[in-house]
């Protein structure tokens, strides 16, 4: 079997490699990676049979707190050194969080505009204005990018836990709940983990260009 190419740099990784890269990740770490689809499974679980207006109050109050653990645990588990402290990147992450289920449809954006403050806390430090600036700058970097790739990550993983959860599901209302929590637990933390590993991209490529911009500025100088 010929062997694979290596993997691209951050900062050239495109949109599909970045999920490839990401079901790697999780592949190797898999059972760490695992325990961050709980949080998410419980929503689902939890809110399934609530009414509709319910289930929205569920996901705007409970439900941000369980995503945002789910995330800031994917992005100390794929990021690794922490200089940031856990309160400061859990209390960002809720704050990030909270409009999403009211925006819905721009809610991609309103992610890849200032997500990636989360995973700037934990590497950077700082407090919340300093993460969202920085991470302002990360989305300017490539925000294609940033966009594309959690809109392709969300896609992946909602079809997924559709599939998934359509192989599980039997009779009866209690195996499609055990259906809806397995297909949740083993799917979500795809979407967190490449969510951690897109703010290497962005912090690559803002670095790329940084660096691009002094050459630049360095040979104006010279000329």
């Amino acid at each position: 079997m010929p062997e694979l190419p290596p993997p691209l740099p951050p900062e050239t990784r495109t949109v599909g490699q970045l999920v490839a890269e990401t079901i790697r990740f999780y592949g190797n770490r898999f059972w760490p990676s695992l325990a961050i689809g709980i949080p998410p499974a419980i929503l689902v679980v939890a809110g399934a049979p609530l009414p509709q207006r319910y289930r929205l109050l569920l996901v705007l109050t409970a439900g941000t707190l369980l995503i945002t653990v789910s995330y800031v645990r994917a992005c100390v588990l794929v990021l690794g050194e922490r200089r940031g402290s856990f309160a400061v990147a859990f209390a960002v992450g809720v704050l990030v969080f909270a409009p999403v289920p009211v925006l819905v449809l721009p809610a991609l954006a309103w992610l890849a505009l200032v997500g990636l403050a989360v995973p700037v806390v934990l590497v950077d430090g700082g407090g919340f204005r300093a993460s969202i600036r920085r991470a302002l700058e990360l989305a300017r970097a490539d925000y294609v990018h940033a966009l594309g790739g959690l809109a392709t990550l969300v896609i992946v993983v909602f079809l997924s836990q559709a599939v998934l959860f359509f192989l599980l599901r039997g009779a009866g209302e209690a195996a499609v709940a055990v259906a809806g929590f397995l297909a949740n637990l083993v799917i979500s933390p795809i979407l967190f983990l490449g969510a951690a590993l897109l703010y290497e991209d962005q912090a690559a490529r803002a670095k790329a260009g940084s660096a691009g911009r002094g050459r630049v500025r360095s040979s104006k100088r010279v000329a």
